[in-house]
């Protein structure tokens, strides 16, 4: 009974082997790409941007300025994106699509705004940003190209005119107040 159950069981297996083997190559390779409902599409290549920050007057890093990101390709806005600066003045990031033009704006408290555009070509860019002191507007009656801002960095109160504290005086005299006079007594002051 034994060796009708292993003639059974090795006839078996050989049938098993025999249609694996049958098999076509496809279901077997297991490198073939899976197909799948959508095509893939690979996300652009990507730029690693490094912005460093400093004051212009003396060349020191200016921390916590905020630098804005707004890239756009083929006209086409792709949104904006903030990045702090770090004590060395510096802020990197690395999803702006390579061959886009983006703006770079830095905005750091008692400094002028800065905003310029950069093409990025090249999968690094460094950009170096001085920033300086505000300036006074330029005004078409006036030419004021490169003073310096009269008013101070920060909240600014406007200029009121000073009123006295107390009303000044009537015109009358004040009346005095008068003791009558004793022969013998003198008059007080």
């Amino acid at each position: 009974m034994s060796s009708r159950r292993t003639v059974w069981s090795l006839s078996i297996l050989v049938l098993f082997l025999a249609f694996t083997s049958c098999l076509p190559a496809k279901a077997q390779d297991q490198d073939a790409p899976v197909k799948r409902g959508r095509k893939y599409k690979a996300p652009p290549a990507t730029s690693h941007i490094e912005v460093t920050v400093f004051k212009k007057f003396n060349g020191k890093p200016i921390m916590n300025a905020a630098v804005v990101f707004n890239p756009s390709m083929d006209g086409k806005d792709e949104g904006n994106l903030e990045v702090k600066t770090d004590p060395d003045g510096k802020a990197t990031i690395d999803v702006i699509p390579t061959g886009s033009t983006v703006r770079v704006q830095v905005i750091a408290p008692g400094f002028a705004t800065f905003a310029e555009e950069y093409q990025v070509d090249d999968p690094t860019k460094e950009i170096s940003i001085a920033m300086v002191r505000p300036k006074e507007q330029i005004s078409s009656y006036v030419n004021n190209d490169g003073k310096d801002a009269t008013r101070k960095p920060g909240v600014q109160e406007p200029i009121r005119p000073t009123t006295p504290a107390t009303k000044p005086a009537p015109s009358t005299p004040p009346a005095t107040s008068q003791q009558p006079t004793t022969p013998n007594s003198t008059p007080q002051q």
